[in-house]
């Protein structure tokens, strides 16, 4: 299910079911899962790990090598997990030794035009909206939706079912299950529409905004708001992944709207 104007090097594992478009060009070190559909003009270059069922619109480009100045020519890859949308000339490229790979995850829907950078690893049930740029070593949680012409600062850690409005400039930390938006980008609420659709309770989504006023809105810092947090609600998986993220967040994360400063 080759098409003859489509250029693939023999030594490329192309799973049976395969539909490769004309004009498209895959390297050597590849590999390509059962049911995916590779569609016209896409180049496919060395070190690209396709899952199963994935679709891979016209001019993109995957795994290219790295955008970076201390890339050396090492063997690394890029990893795209099954059921997973790629659309029109979107660009990813693969890892640095660093970390070795760049990776996203299994249904996801990156539209046309973005850029991920070496290094990233994407979650689970991402969007990512057109013109999106997302800058090296980039963590992103699953079920993240990024606004289109939104971009991440190098470093930056998003965490899951996170909110980013349209046009965002993403320069600090994003904590699980929040909304950011304005510029510069401040804490805009829970992500409440998207955990509900999730299967989350009205208790559960009830407990993670009261984790958040304290947070953004009983006017600590966020050293005081974790002291008390600990101290005024039991453990969850979800008050203490919150905790944690932040806690682990050497840039700060995200500002409180309205606050005049950074939050951390």
């Amino acid at each position: 299910m080759i098409h003859q104007l489509a250029a693939v090097d023999k030594r490329a594992k192309i799973s049976k079911n395969v539909i490769v478009e004309p004009f498209t060009t895959i390297a050597g070190d590849v590999e390509i899962g059962e049911g995916s559909w590779i569609g016209s003009n896409v180049t496919i270059m060395d070190g690209a790990r396709i899952g199963k069922n994935c679709r891979i619109f016209p001019g993109t480009v995957i795994s290219a090598i790295p955008q970076d100045l201390k890339f050396d020519g090492e063997d690394t890859q890029t990893i795209i997990g099954d059921d997973t949308t790629i659309r029109e000339c979107v660009t990813v490229n693969r890892g640095t030794k660093a970390l070795g790979f760049t990776k996203i995850g299994s249904n996801c829907l990156i539209m046309a035009t973005s850029h991920i950078a070496h290094d990233c690893v994407i979650g689970d049930h991402v969007i990512i909206v057109n013109g999106c740029g997302i800058a090296g070593h980039v963590e992103i949680g699953d079920y993240t939706v990024m606004g289109g012409l939104s971009a991440v600062h190098q470093f930056g850690k998003i965490g899951k079912h996170v909110m980013i409005s349209g046009g965002t400039l993403v320069r600090k930390d994003i904590p699980p299950y929040v909304k950011v938006a304005r510029e510069p980008m401040s804490y805009a609420g829970i992500n409440s529409v998207g955990l509900r659709r999730r299967g989350f309770t009205n208790e559960k989504i009830f407990e993670i905004q009261k984790i958040y006023r304290a947070i953004f809105q009983m006017k600590m810092n966020v050293s005081q708001a974790i002291s008390h947090i600990e101290k005024e609600m039991l453990p969850t998986a979800e008050r203490d992944e919150i905790l944690q993220f932040i806690q682990n967040s050497p840039r700060g994360i995200v500002k409180g709207y309205g606050t005049g400063k950074d939050s951390n």
